[in-house]
């Protein structure tokens, strides 16, 4: 089938104008000008997306599929704030209730043109999703504990996991690595186990890194919300004590061995100084940035101009919608730029460019994770991971420049057609591939449903057993 519009942008080269793209199976064979391609292959039927973009589908490098029926319950709340709220509600979760939720992102991920996304999971219900929708992922599974004398226990359960998941495997769209929890919830010598594992197995690893002041402050310090709120995470004879380590939380990890993993993925590196960026540089680590959530919660601003200077292979990604409350890789584009734009002001050599935050979604996301040879840019011999992005909008025309188009006039609701190994998910804003809709949107919000009115019932439960308590201690102090 020939792929035609108004542009072909294939990231790796300059863009097409009136280009097409030719697909046989699971891959592009051929791309070029239309007048030509049709005249080499003129037997081909031929599919026009009239005024749009042709481009490879978002790589998603960091996301939470499961958190998404929790989108806009957290209003205007800090970092460490947001995060115990989303503990809270954990508990809540059934198996069944992370897969509706998983479901709901993985659609919304198709629909906005990602077609290959990185999830850290313990319940692997993101796999459950990504699987029926047809996307390409690397799901990590988290592994964690505080306690030393569980770290076999907590990797052997991981290892099964994986090996469980890859005997699962039906196809080759998605792979799998391992990831630690939070730094604050891990004893250090599992940072060690998850190294060596991978070392030996040749597994990728993801991990959560120098994303808040808080838990710069806590690895640093001993001192900071982490400390008392991480009870939560299976800490509660774990903290106190901690011992500060009087260092970076990239030079802590560092220290354990983690990095010395083949193919590590850092999170964020907000608050990763030169010294960090250089370590990250020598262990080859790449860095998936989320500057939506970092702006949102208030964790900082990542430096994504002086990684890029360093060298890393650097991508975005999405993150959780518990709290970006969209999966939507153009946004996170749009707002990744503009806000290095502003910290960067007058360093003309460090500006951001939407032709270069447009590679970062999708063929530098690809060299993140180390799959650059098979996705990210539209060559032949790659699979055919293709996505159209309406622009015959009026605030979309008149158009001089497709690339910088679909970063500041573009969102998620302008993707029209998603593409993964050649088969069609999304058409004409329909998905025509994958699990019902309208069938996981009731289920999530009859899950949101039951989980607020769970929670509630369980803070007045508790307030009611304070207030006891709190009167049983007058009476006795009467």
């Amino acid at each position: 089938m020939l792929l035609t519009s108004k542009y072909v942008i294939p990231i790796t080269s300059s863009y097409i104008e009136h280009g097409a793209i030719l697909v046989r199976g699971d891959s592009i064979v051929d791309i070029g000008p239309f007048g030509s391609m049709r005249e080499q292959y003129p037997d081909e039927e031929v599919r026009d997306f009239g005024q749009a973009a042709l481009m490879p589908g978002f790589v998603d490098l960091h996301t939470h599929l499961g958190y998404t029926a929790l989108r806009g319950m957290f209003e205007d709340l800090h970092y460490a704030d947001w995060k115990r709220e989303v503990l809270r509600r954990e508990p809540f979760f059934t198996p069944d209730d992370w897969v509706i939720s998983s479901r709901l992102g993985a659609l919304e991920a198709v629909a906005s043109g990602i077609t290959t996304v990185a999830d850290i999971t313990s319940s692997g219900a993101p796999l459950v999703a990504v699987r029926e929708a047809g996307l390409r992922a690397r799901v990590y599974r988290e592994v964690m504990t505080t306690h030393k004398e569980h770290i076999d226990t907590v990797m052997q359960e991981g290892e099964s996991s994986i090996d469980e998941w890859e005997k699962s495997q039906k196809d080759s769209l998605v792979d799998f690595g391992i990831a630690p929890g939070p730094i604050y919830a891990c004893h250090p010598e599992l940072f060690r186990a998850i190294g060596e594992y991978a070392i030996k197995e040749s597994k990728p690893i993801a991990m959560h890194l120098a994303g808040s002041q808080e838990e710069t402050d806590f690895v640093r310090y001993g001192s900071s919300p982490f400390s008392v709120h991480a009870s939560s995470l299976e800490t509660a004879d774990f903290f106190p004590p901690w011992l500060p380590a009087g260092t970076s939380p990239v030079t802590y990890v560092y220290n354990w061995g983690i990095l010395d993993g083949p193919n590590v993925l850092a999170v964020h590196c907000i608050h990763a100084d030169d010294d960090d960026i250089a370590i990250l540089k020598s262990r080859d680590v790449a860095v998936a940035s989320c500057p939506r959530i970092a702006a949102r919660l208030g964790m900082g601003t990542p430096r994504i101009d002086k990684m890029l200077e360093a060298g890393l292979r650097c991508g975005f990604g999405t993150d959780s919608p518990a709290a970006t409350d969209t999966i939507d890789v153009i946004d996170e584009m749009r707002i990744g730029m503009l806000l290095q734009r502003t910290i960067a002001s007058g360093l003309k050599k460090q500006l951001l460019t939407s032709r270069k935050a447009l590679r970062m979604a999708t063929i530098d996301a690809a060299r993140a994770l180390k799959m650059e040879d098979v996705i990210g840019s539209l060559e032949p011999g790659k699979r055919a991971d293709i996505i159209a992005v309406d622009l015959h909008n009026s605030h979309q025309n008149p158009t001089s420049n497709p690339e910088s188009a679909v970063i500041y006039t573009a969102n998620q609701d302008n993707v029209m057609m998603t593409m993964v190994n050649g088969r069609i998910l999304y058409d004409n804003f329909v998905h025509v591939y994958g699990p019902n809709r309208d069938t996981v949107v009731t289920d999530a919000i009859a899950l949101r449903r039951r989980i607020r009115d769970e929670v509630s019932n369980a803070t007045l439960h508790d307030k009611l057993v304070a207030e006891a308590n709190e009167d049983r201690q007058d009476r006795y102090n009467r």
